[in-house]
């Protein structure tokens, strides 16, 4: 007997990977969070499967799950909402299969804030504007962000921020953040990326807020901050530069042949 965790992707039932469905096809026993992730995925689920809703379970109700499928013989399908690396709870249910000494494997999942990019039509890493994004949250009522972990010191990079779980604070992010990046910085915000209910709200730093309150957001948001969200003039990368030397180009043997040359 196996738990699967799965990463379900953000939303859209077509967006799981194909692993992902194919191992909660032939799971007898489906665990999923259903505040946040659609009803139609299930219809992966084999006819007969055992399908609980662990929204209003506590983890020791989890636990005792595991523990009844475990006795069983019965696989686990366990759906988690985008990806499993990110704000999954999915380490704290581990320790606890370990505990048991039940098995368990991990299938990635397509993370939100690669759906709410495709939603903004945008590659979030621009060359020579913004070559670095950070994931972030702010504290709320889960868990607290460790010391050091903060807005000021991720903005201070001037790196592009996909800010998670936070829409409740945007008075907070625009606060910390105008003295970094300025007030006519860039702000997306991407509500339920790939749901049919998606949209998107944007503006700057300086107008975000007034933007927002025209249109209430109370959850399923991120809210991306950077530069490079607005940005149409810049330099292009030498990726596709024809006179740009790489492996699968004629001309590579000969580079990587001169000791004077660098291949990259």
């Amino acid at each position: 007997m196996t738990v699967h965790f799965i990463g379900a992707g953000p939303g859209a039932a077509d967006l799981i990977t194909v692993r992902g469905r194919d191992i909660l096809a032939r799971s007898p026993v489906c665990l999923y969070a259903g505040s946040i992730m659609p009803k139609e995925l299930l219809d992966y689920c084999p006819p007969d499967a055992c399908i609980i809703d662990t929204g209003s379970l506590s983890l020791d109700e989890i636990e005792a799950e595991y523990v009844t499928a475990h006795q069983a013989g019965k696989d686990v399908a366990r759906l988690h909402s985008g990806d499993l690396s990110v704000w999954s709870a999915v380490a704290e249910q581990i320790r606890r299969l370990e505990k048991h000494g039940i098995d368990y494997t991990l299938t990635p999942g397509v993370p939100s804030f690669a759906a709410a990019a495709a939603a903004l039509r945008r590659e979030l890493t621009i060359p020579e504007v913004a070559q670095s994004l950070i994931l972030t949250r702010v504290s709320g009522r889960a868990s607290k962000m460790p010391d050091g972990e903060t807005l000021t010191a991720f903005g201070r990079t001037g790196a592009t921020l996909a800010i998670h779980l936070a829409i409740h604070a945007l008075g907070r992010i625009v606060e910390e953040l105008t003295p970094l990046y300025g007030a006519d910085c860039p702000v997306a915000i991407v509500v339920r990326a790939s749901w049919p209910e998606e949209r998107i709200i944007r503006g700057t730093l300086e107008t975000i807020e007034a933007k927002l309150a025209e249109e209430p957001v109370e959850r399923t948001a991120l809210i991306f901050v950077g530069k490079g969200l607005g940005v149409s003039d810049f330099v292009e990368s030498q990726l596709y530069n024809a006179d740009y030397v790489r492996r699968f180009r004629p001309g590579y043997d000969q580079m990587t042949s001169d000791p004077g040359k660098d291949p990259e």
